[in-house]
């Protein structure tokens, strides 16, 4: 069976969701074959081994770290030199759809990005994407070299597949030309605690209903409730009553949690455009006309500061 050559996503060593889930897709084409940059790859092979790596290419390089993406595009090529994989699959974050486009280009490849599910195909891997404001769902495969694909977080369900995830050396040479952005500094983001939105399984939204940044705390409690990730409309965000990196829509991040619910949001295209792919959506709104309601799964007709104060406290003591 061909081999595919799948990109960690990693913080120190610690595999971080999406990979797991691309390992899962990777299945239905190959053999997943991950490549691991950076640090502390022995212990991270043995959850990507659990999840069905047959093997593991592991590198570390200063480069890695002190450049812009450039070097892990380098690291990467030379993984797909060693290989001739089947296809290429990394995650649908801001860096991996660089990197892999960075590729592409490279190696006289088509890429996909975004796609929301992937399947075996008799002329390459089949890519479904959902598009156009999730308005309408495609199937694509690249028509030229290797396919590059990149896969939105919470498209599939991680599953177990034990393999043998045996670490190998990747060699890897750094292009002078690869270095000429180089990073200066770095500031750790501050953590809530909080699932990140992008890949989290749940997300708890508010909107203009919500009426001020010092009522937010309603919709946190819910999602803190519900081990959740909270985002926000932009109609929120640009008011200022919460940050711009939670904000959810065309201008903001996309996500496609198992389940999201929009308190106090109308619904514009601009916002559907974001969350539309999530696989249960549940909305709260007083306005019975609330274009929101025309995608939901479950609506909810009524004032969110009596509903989700309601709900939170119905959750907290199911969880007993």
């Amino acid at each position: 069976m061909a081999e595919v050559l799948v990109y960690v996503d990693h913080v120190d060593g610690a595999v971080r969701k999406p990979t797991l889930e691309l390992l899962t897709l990777a299945r239905r084409i190959g053999e997943p074959v991950a490549v691991h940059l950076g640090p502390n790859a022995e212990e991270a092979a043995k959850v990507l081994a659990e999840h069905g790596a047959v093997k593991v290419l592991a590198a570390d390089a200063p480069e890695f770290t002190e450049y812009l993406v450039a070097p892990k595009v380098d690291a990467l090529q030379a993984a797909y030199d060693a290989v001739s994989p089947a296809a290429v699959l990394l995650p649908s974050s801001a860096e991996g759809k660089e990197i892999g486009a960075r590729l592409a280009v490279r190696i006289g490849s088509g890429i996909i990005t975004d796609a929301v599910d992937l399947e075996a195909g008799d002329e390459g891997p089949v890519a479904t994407q959902s598009v156009f404001a999730a308005s309408y769902t495609t199937k694509s495969r690249v028509s030229k070299g290797t396919p590059v694909i990149t896969v939105k977080p919470n498209s599939a369900a991680p599953e177990a597949a034990p393999a043998a995830g045996t670490v190998e050396p990747l060699a890897v040479t750094v292009a002078d030309s690869s270095k000429g952005t180089k990073i200066v500094s770095r500031t750790p983001r501050e953590s809530t605690g909080r699932p990140e939105l992008t890949e989290a399984a749940i997300v708890v939204s508010g909107g203009r209903g919500v009426n001020g940044a010092e009522n937010f705390p309603v919709i946190e409690a819910l999602a803190d409730s519900l081990g959740a990730a909270v985002g926000a409309s932009r109609a929120a965000v640009d008011a200022g009553w919460y940050p711009h990196t939670n904000q959810v829509g065309q201008t903001g991040k996309s996500v496609s949690p198992q389940l999201y619910i929009a308190a106090g949001i109308s619904g514009a295209i601009q916002h559907r455009a974001g969350m539309q792919t999530s696989k249960t959506i549940v909305a709260i709104n007083k306005d019975a006309e609330a274009p929101i309601f025309d995608l939901v799964d479950y609506g909810v007709v009524g004032d969110l500061f009596d509903v989700v104060p309601a709900l939170t406290d119905e959750v907290k003591s199911r969880k007993g």
